[in-house]
């Protein structure tokens, strides 16, 4: 950890004093006139994003000025940790506050480096902030959030569905939820075919992982909140075979899985007052003489049939089975996170994960809150009308549209066919990946919608 809890602050801290513009234009006054000849010839107007390093009258380090849109932003002091010098600060009493779990929140994710095969050229400064429940909170998002980075980030030569399997049951043991998992033909036996179909080529056997914990004693009355992770550890694209450069990231396509994760380990760590339930059907969508076919019609746990109008359209396809079995146990909610179409991709691009859900109050509150907290997403429609587009001439469903249009809406579509007809669902379709870098944001895998979600979760189940 950069950020440590101490109830005394180390002797030679060097004190960082946080403004955003308004802040600094009223301090700058007021300060001696060689420090103020000094941040204007160095340019420094209290811009987000930037800092500027005060000298004393020997020449050391004696203060930081750090500017920040605004004191609760998440990413606040992210710009921090890897640029300024190796060594211990503090934050001054003066100038904008930042609340204690953004400041944690924020130096962790800006001293985030995935250093699992390149060393870090250098140490983070470390931050020292006086132990309290917000601090905590912040490391505690923070871990959850790294986390999932690290998982997005492993390639899948290290990250197929066995590995992801090993990382859920070490977030099971931390937490002291129960785990197990269905591998390879035993998916067959206990009716799991769809997940079982999309993986069978792979040398890698398919499996579904199980996660199931409670935070309360008297278990059996608390909400049934089960989380769905689209857990496909590389895509190909089956025999509908990808192109190199739609290849090239494939393993990010467990994102979705890496976020359900994420999402899980803070609702453990938060002890929410419900029962969870985590289920990531994990596969590599793989060719060989046995991979499942365009045109090949499969069963699923639900009963339906599933028409493969392309094999490149596989994470809908394990998520039916999935889907099904979270809606047998009729939870108080679903939610599943998926990278599953490119489709959301054009429409709202990187930053923005795609919602659907059946209620637009429910959608509508959690919108509200993702752009409260800098987490977003936004909501697009379950539009029945298109149900038409996949429908199948020789099966119940088929699992592409019948042109490119509406992409993200007919995937949605068609996972609404195996979550029961009144149960409570979120669906969301998101990138879980930084293309552009910024401040706490390295280009990589990222953790999205997992901080508006557990706040949406501690509304409806924590008041």
């Amino acid at each position: 950890m950069t950020v440590q809890l101490k109830k005394s602050i180390p002797a030679g801290a060097v004190a960082i004093t946080v403004v955003d513009r308004a802040a600094f234009q009223a301090m700058a006054p007021k300060l001696p006139a060689r420090t103020r000849n000094w941040l204007a010839t160095v340019g420094f107007t209290g811009a987000a994003d930037t800092f500027a390093l005060l000298p004393d009258a020997n020449g050391t380090l004696s203060e930081v000025l750090a500017g920040v849109a605004h004191g609760n932003h998440p990413f606040a002091l992210a710009a921090l940790p890897q640029a300024l010098p190796e060594g211990v600060y503090q934050l001054s009493e003066t100038g904008v506050t930042v609340s204690p779990e953004q400041a944690a929140l924020s130096w962790e994710l800006g001293a985030y480096q995935f250093d699992l095969y390149k060393p870090r050229k250098r140490a983070p400064a470390t931050l020292v902030l006086p132990p309290s429940p917000e601090a905590q909170r912040g490391l505690a998002l923070a871990a959850a959030m790294m986390a999932t980075r690290d998982l997005v980030n492993t390639p899948a030569e290290h990250m197929g569905p066995e590995e992801l399997a090993q990382a859920a049951e070490l977030i099971a043991k931390q937490h002291g939820a129960k785990f197990k998992q269905i591998v390879g033909d035993a998916l067959l036996k206990q009716n799991f075919p769809a997940i079982h179909a999309v993986g069978r080529a792979a040398t890698r056997a398919p499996r579904l992982i199980e996660l199931n914990w409670s935070g309360v004693k008297k278990s059996a009355k608390a909400p049934l909140l089960s989380i769905v992770g689209k857990g496909v550890c590389f895509d190909t694209g089956g025999l509908d075979i990808k192109g190199a450069d739609g290849m090239r990231q494939m393993k990010k396509d467990m994102g979705g899985a890496a976020n359900a994760l994420g999402l899980a380990a803070l609702v453990m760590a938060c002890k929410l007052p419900v029962r969870l339930q985590v289920l990531i059907p994990a596969v590599e969508n793989a060719i060989a003489g046995n991979a499942y076919r365009p045109g090949d019609v499969i069963k699923t746990r639900k009963g339906l049939h599933i028409e493969i109008g392309n094999t490149d359209a596989e994470g809908r396809v394990v998520l039916s089975d999935a889907l099904a079995y979270a809606s047998e146990s009729q939870p108080d909610l679903i939610i599943d996170l998926a990278t599953l179409t490119g489709a959301a991709r054009v429409a709202l691009g990187a930053q923005l994960p795609a919602l659907f859900s059946k209620h637009f109050d429910t959608a509508r509150e959690l919108m509200d809150l993702g752009m409260k907290l800098d987490d977003p997403l936004w909501h697009m429609p379950l539009w029945a009308p298109y149900k038409a587009g996949i429908e199948s001439s020789i099966g119940d469903i088929v699992n592409t549209g019948k042109s490119a249009l509406a992409g993200a809406i007919n995937a949605a579509l068609f996972l609404e066919y195996f979550v029961s007809e009144h149960q409570d669902w979120l669906h969301i379709d998101l990138f879980a990946w930084n293309d552009t870098a910024r401040p706490g944001r390295p280009i990589g895998g990222e953790a999205q919608t997992i901080r508006a979600l557990l706040a949406f979760l501690e509304q409806r189940y924590a008041g």
